[in-house]
């Protein structure tokens, strides 16, 4: 039986989102058990009025503080230990449950988790792990902005964690492994690429070579590897993008008469095009490489978005994800690798 903890306090909306989202899993989770984290009064409202008081799949626990968005990470290890992401932290370090997910401040959770859980033996640094939509499914990008700088050896243990969550999670054998680079050829890429790319090869993975920008999201690859600043850049990008086609196309159909009724006869098809890139649905990062399971919401998520990052967190719980990682790496990773610095 998962036991998830919940950073109840965090992200834009709080409790009144977490709930609601609680509220829709419980029901189709009856074998998880969510430990809400954060002011207990708050809490206990909250529940009374989604009518989940008393649930037994439901304990909260007491946290008087919060870790504000803006919050440097140094104030969030010393100065607020009673705070609900650093008490959410503590039960997973503490073996109380399987999984923790927050909304909160980025910087603080990741500090948080290296101090109290540290990362997985053999593993030098977590990195951001998100699911992204393609043409063909989707694909796992690490890391999205945990690691500005990296070494090859980094990106190297990246790749290798990626396809262990894509092989458990997905149920995806030999996952095809990318790394993001400018160009597919060989001679591409600074010096980090182009020596990660020997190691890769090197290693026991299905290694396909090198994705460019603009193959991202065709199908190519299942995973793709690249440091945190090109792919926190790759990602915004994206993002910024998708915003911008949406703005067009809103526009162009509310646009005159003419606009309007195109947008009522396309209405179906721009219907299931929504639903099929709302990203919501791949709301919830994990922090790959820390030694317990501990996934980030975005901060503006509302009840649907929440939700999803917390089935991130049961479907990882379920699979044992870290201990996987952990067996696997001992494994396959050379000595030199797993205790490069």
């Amino acid at each position: 039986m998962p036991h998830i903890a919940v950073d109840a306090m965090s992200g834009d909306s709080g409790p009144s989102v977490v709930i609601l989202a609680i509220r829709d899993l419980v029901k189709g989770h009856p074998d998880v058990v969510f430990h809400l984290v954060g002011d207990s009064n708050i809490l206990q409202a909250g529940l009374a009025r989604a009518r989940l008081q008393g649930s037994p799949q439901i304990v909260v626990h007491h946290a008087s503080q919060v870790v504000a968005m803006d919050e440097a990470p140094s104030q969030a290890l010393r100065g607020k230990r009673d705070s609900s992401m650093h008490v959410a932290i503590g039960l997973l370090r503490d073996g109380h449950v399987d999984a923790v997910v927050s909304a909160g401040n980025t910087g603080a959770l990741m500090a948080l988790g290296k101090v109290f859980l540290r990362t997985i033996p053999g593993i030098d640094r977590p990195a951001i792990a998100a699911f992204l939509p393609t043409t063909t499914g989707r694909l796992l990008a690490l890391d999205l902005g945990a690691n500005v700088d990296c070494h090859p050896e980094h990106l190297l243990q990246f790749a290798v964690m990626g396809s262990i969550l894509v092989e458990r999670v997905m149920g995806l054998a030999q996952p095809r492994v990318g790394l993001l680079n400018i160009g597919s050829e060989d001679i591409k890429g600074n010096e980090q690429v182009k020596e990660a790319a020997l190691l890769l090869r090197a290693a026991k993975l299905n290694f396909i070579g090198n994705v460019e920008g603009s193959d991202i999201y065709r199908g190519v690859a299942d995973v793709l590897v690249c440091d945190g600043f090109v792919g926190n850049v790759a990602l915004k990008t994206s993002e910024g993008l998708a915003w911008m086609i949406s703005q067009e196309l809103r526009a162009s159909y509310t646009h005159g008469w003419y606009g309007r009724m195109a947008y009522l006869v396309n209405r179906p098809i721009l219907q299931r095009l929504r639903r099929r890139l709302d990203s919501r649905q791949y709301n919830g990062a994990t922090l790959l490489g820390l030694n317990g399971i501990v996934i980030k919401s975005h901060g503006n998520a509302d009840r649907f978005a929440f939700a999803c990052a917390v089935e991130v967190a049961i479907t990882e719980a379920k699979h044992r994800l870290t201990l996987c990682i952990a067996e696997v790496i001992q494994k396959s990773l050379d000595p030199a690798v797993r205790n490069s610095a």
